[in-house]
């Protein structure tokens, strides 16, 4: 019985996919220095002028990486958080909000370190890639606490909304490289933490939201 040839797109899609893998491994193994082009075709079994019928270039195959593992994470934990508000008294369900991120930021740190570079550097073409998708990831996370009741009628609650889910997705991104410069081993551990680092912030949210406005 003889396979079913590849139709051109089908090959395309998968040298493109056989790229992507070769890239993450390289820069889980290595880091962003061993990422080049040659190494990247090389490992992928592919000639290098093939690889730019996929990616202009090293910085277009870095931004593929970002986009496709952070849709992927970003649905993981929009539905981790959906489970969670749709089950309250889950404390595990609550837990998965945070173990997740975790969890995937520990398989792929070089990534996120890549785009933290990029993100503080203004020389850096990747500058505003990095910068937007942070954004997404905020505004996700603060769309998701706005459907757990905590609302935004107004500038400052907004703006409050978005520092929490800032300030919370900088807490786990910190957490994670911590875990993996083994500073703190337990990933169970940083999820405690930020478990009570959210409940805290989303308290001092609440109590605010129902008090009358204060001037200081």
């Amino acid at each position: 019985m003889t396979n079913t040839p590849l139709t051109r797109s089908e090959g395309k899609d998968l040298t493109r996919r056989r790229l992507i893998r070769a890239a993450l491994e390289i820069l889980d193994a290595e880091g962003e220095a061993r990422l080049t082009t040659v190494n990247v075709a090389k490992a992928a079994g592919i000639a290098q002028s093939s690889f730019y019928v996929h990616f202009k270039d090293k910085q277009d195959l870095l931004r593929a990486l970002g986009d496709e593992g952070g849709e992927r994470l970003r649905r993981a934990m929009r539905e981790a958080r959906r489970q969670a508000r749709e089950s309250p008294s889950d404390t595990e369900r609550h837990r998965d909000t945070f173990r997740i991120p975790l969890e995937a930021i520990s398989r792929h740190p070089e990534l996120l370190r890549a785009m933290q570079r990029a993100r503080h550097d203004p020389a850096s073409p990747l500058r505003e890639f990095a910068l937007e998708t942070a954004k997404v990831y905020r505004d996700h996370h603060a769309a998701d606490l706005a459907a757990l009741g905590y609302t935004a009628d107004n500038e400052r609650d907004r703006r409050r909304l978005e520092m929490i889910a800032e300030g919370i997705n900088a807490a786990t991104n910190a957490l994670a490289i911590g875990h993996l410069e083994g500073r703190y081993p337990d990933i169970e551990e940083a999820v405690d933490v930020l478990v009570a680092l959210s409940r805290g912030a989303l308290r001092l949210l609440k109590s605010s939201q129902t008090a009358p406005d204060q001037q200081a």
